[in-house]
């Protein structure tokens, strides 16, 4: 018994049916998680690459440290240090918002370098116009250089969205009711693994195309030339 539902295993659809609606709630944690966690590497990751690409050494190398470091590091590991370690100096975080978090610090390091290789693709000239017009850096790179880098990095940046949503069942380590530790749950208790599973498997698949169907659709309708701005 899950959730204070009672399943009959003695037939295959009849179980299937019955577990569905607990999935359910595993998949909307996965989603929730995924959306946090692109998020935070979305915001974290542009930081880093602007960081990185700042004319003083001072402030572009220790990004470029931090970015190796998180590289460089397990996504578990790092899952573990801010699940574990953080509450013994007072910061105690819910285990979904700190499953979220380490997979948006992981794969913050990994979308900056995406960043750095769009904004880089930017025509100079177009920066060295923005100072004749004696436009300030801050405002050139946010009305100027990153609208026309976002549109040529969508793709890269959908594949880090489903490498994120296949990596959220490691947050099942720190007790996050994710899909396939409830599926892991279900099969615990009735001793039948393959269907939840493969219940689970199936809607990976249909959230993995789904999202893939997505990023095809704005690298396809965004303007190459640069987001519109109002």
């Amino acid at each position: 018994m899950l959730f204070g539902i009672h399943w009959d295993t003695s037939t295959s659809w009849t179980f299937a049916v019955s577990i569905f609606p607990i999935l359910l709630r595993g998949l909307i944690v996965t989603i929730e998680a995924t959306i946090v966690g692109f998020l935070v590497a979305a915001v974290l990751g542009l930081i880093l690459a602007a960081l990185k690409g700042a004319r003083s050494r001072l402030v572009s190398w220790p990004a470029r440290v931090v970015t190796e470091f998180l590289r460089d590091t397990p996504l578990l590991i790092q899952l573990f240090f801010l699940y574990y370690v953080l509450p013994e100096y007072g910061l105690v975080l819910p285990a979904f918002l700190t499953g979220a978090l380490a997979l948006g610090v992981q794969y913050s390091a990994y979308m900056s370098e995406v960043y750095r290789a769009g904004l880089e693709s930017v025509a100079r000239g177009q920066t060295e116009a923005a100072h004749a017009l004696d436009l300030s850096a801050l405002r050139t790179f946010c009305i100027i250089i990153l609208p026309q880098a976002i549109p040529r990095i969508i793709p890269a940046l959908g594949n880090y969205l489903v490498s994120i949503m296949k990596d959220v069942p490691v947050l099942s380590v720190v007790s996050v009711l994710e899909m396939l530790n409830v599926a892991k749950i279900i099969g615990d208790r009735t001793f039948d693994y393959m269907i939840p599973l493969s219940m689970v498997g199936g809607l990976y698949m249909i959230l993995t195309l789904v999202a893939s169907a997505g990023v095809r659709y704005l690298d396809t309708h965004l303007p190459k030339q640069g987001l519109p701005l109002r």
